[in-house]
Order: structure tokens, then sequence, then C-alpha cells
């Protein structure tokens, strides 16, 4: 696990939180890319949520000619069968981890907490609530895929066998297609997973709908007034 804890953008209610939404961004960005999405999601204004929107660590990438950028894991190829560095997306699980334990020092408990991403902050939010051995709130999965391509993650937990879990996709995504998305979703229905499938006609990015269907899931997972 990593011993620096990761830089982040930091929203607080105007109440104390009881409960927490951990928001990873996509590939070559940060979590200023996804902050100002907490307004637009027009939740009660007495709500107690916070959300962290961590910045992933620098580093090379492999199919951007190894220029150094903010990415959860080193993308190796195309092909969704290659696609993610295994080993970081490990590495990056064990931040994610961090930030949830961060959290439950600071009183919020883990069934208060979604894991929520975008693209490869998707990936890495999926594969880290399916293994994670205490039961999330939710899993919020944007336009990505998983890790493992055909195949769920090793070590799965029960305690989240059947947690909600919400997957939003582009119907014309030309970064992670929309089959990629597809083949995670006929894994975890598979298993019986409790999970909501929309997609909407965008690309690779996030649609007007798209942010009140997130709002309402939120609302509904979080038990906002």
């Amino acid at each position: 696990m990593s011993a620096v804890p990761l830089d982040r953008i930091t929203i607080e209610p105007s109440s104390p939180a009881t409960a927490c939404v951990i928001w990873l961004h996509g590939l070559g960005d940060s979590g200023a890319g996804f902050s100002p999405i907490v307004p637009e999601l027009r939740l009660p204004t007495n709500h107690s949520v916070r959300f962290i929107f961590p910045h992933a660590p620098e580093q090379p990438v492999t199919i951007n000619q190894g220029y150094v950028m903010r990415s959860w894991y080193d993308i190796k190829s195309m092909d969704l069968h290659n696609r993610a560095d295994m080993k970081g997306v490990i590495e990056s699980e064990a931040k994610v981890k961090a930030l949830i334990k961060e959290q439950n020092d600071k009183g919020i408990p883990t069934s208060n907490i979604v894991l929520a991403g975008f693209s490869q902050g998707g990936v890495v939010s999926m594969f880290t609530g399916l293994r994670y051995p205490e039961k999330l709130a939710g899993i919020m999965a944007l336009s990505c895929y998983l890790p493992n391509a055909d195949a769920l993650p090793d070590q799965l937990s029960v305690a989240n066998s059947d947690t909600n879990i919400l997957q939003l996709h582009g119907a014309n995504d030309d970064v992670v297609p929309l089959s990629a998305g597809k083949m995670a979703n006929k894994l975890l229905n598979e298993q019986n997973y409790p999970v909501t499938w929309k997609t909407y006609p965008m690309a690779h990015s996030v649609h007007p709908t798209e942010i009140r269907d997130i709002a309402q899931w939120l609302v509904a997972r979080l038990n906002i007034a």
C-alpha cells in the first residue's frame, strides 16, 4: 500500500459528513476534471455527503508513446484482452483502499461509501469494489470495462456480492467500445449482481441525462433525504 496519501480535491457538505463518494478520473485527467459535477447533481442542500476526487500518480503510458501523464495503471495496447497492466491496477486498488480507510477513521462506515469512476477510474473502482472485504453502499462504473476483459476479478468479495452497481456507457464511445461495457455487464449479470445498465447518445464523455440518473442513484444508495 502506498505510504503517501493521494492528493485530492475534497468537497465537504454543509452539514457534518456521514457518507462519502470516492470518484476516480480517467486517463490523463485529474480530480479537477470531475469535481465540478457536484453542484450539477443538484442534491438536496442539506445533504451530508463528502465527495473526494483523487489525482492519479503520473507515469509513462505505453499506448501514448510512453508520455508521462496521470494514470491509474499503464495501458499496454488497445486490445481489451491485454489493455490493463494488472500490477498497476492492483497498486491503484491499494491506494483506493487507503482512501476508504481514511474515511473509516473519520467516522464514515464503509457501508456509507460509494466507489465511482470514469473510464480508467471506473475500471479501478469496479475492480476494487468487487473485491473489497467490507460492504460498500454502491459501485458506479462510467464508460469503462473490466481489467480482466472477459472475466470477473479474482477473490470476489462475499460482502459485496449483492452491492448495487450502476453501469453507464456512451452508445458512440470511440475510446472504450460499448461492447467492452456490455461484456462486463454480462459477467456481472451472470453472477447475479444487482447491476443497472444504461446507455446514452454520447461518445467517451458525460451526458446531462446521465448526470440526472447518477444523482437519483446516489440519493437511493446513500439514503439522502
